[in-house]
């Protein structure tokens, strides 16, 4: 094999992993198929609702983070259902297929929610989102941690109405 040859078969070997790596990581993100049968009778329809209205004894600080966020820069969404009086939230994280959440909490400084998202998935291996409530202009903004390339960036979620 001739030494200007050399260069030209690591590049191609270079591009075919790249491309095996894309190819996985695209059929990770496809949702499994699923069948339900259901063996009940029926029951009508209920209307959609927007936000479940909060408990009694719901932190009023918390009640405020439910909702389906928007990252500004891009198809990335954070639905929160409810938070618990201690925190723990029901929350998913969407790009736009569903992302696992590891660990979704709330907390409280001084008046304000704080939120914590870990992510645990294919290119998502502790991935996370540290947030604080905006209620000036109803967003929650602070930091993503991108765990693969061990970077941080400052983002912002606005609310979808």
């Amino acid at each position: 094999m001739k030494r200007t040859q050399l260069p030209i078969l690591l590049l191609l070997l270079v591009a075919a992993a790249i491309l095996a790596a894309t190819v996985k990581k695209e059929k990770a993100k496809q949702p499994a198929a699923v069948t339900a049968v259901s063996t009940s009778t029926p029951q009508p329809a209920t209307p959609p609702v927007s936000a479940p209205a909060p408990s009694a004894n719901a932190n009023p600080v918390f009640a405020k983070l439910q909702g389906k966020w928007m990252r500004s820069d891009g198809d990335y969404t954070i639905e929160i259902k409810s938070v618990g009086p201690s925190g723990a939230m029901d929350a998913g994280y969407f790009n736009p297929q569903p992302i696992h959440v590891a660990k979704a909490q709330a907390t409280q400084e001084g008046g304000v929610a704080k939120v914590f998202i870990e992510l645990r998935d294919v290119n998502y291996p502790g991935s996370s989102y540290t947030l604080l409530y905006a209620a000036a202009n109803d967003q929650l903004k602070g930091t993503y941690f991108q765990a693969v390339s061990q970077e941080s960036y400052d983002i912002y979620f606005e609310r979808v109405k």
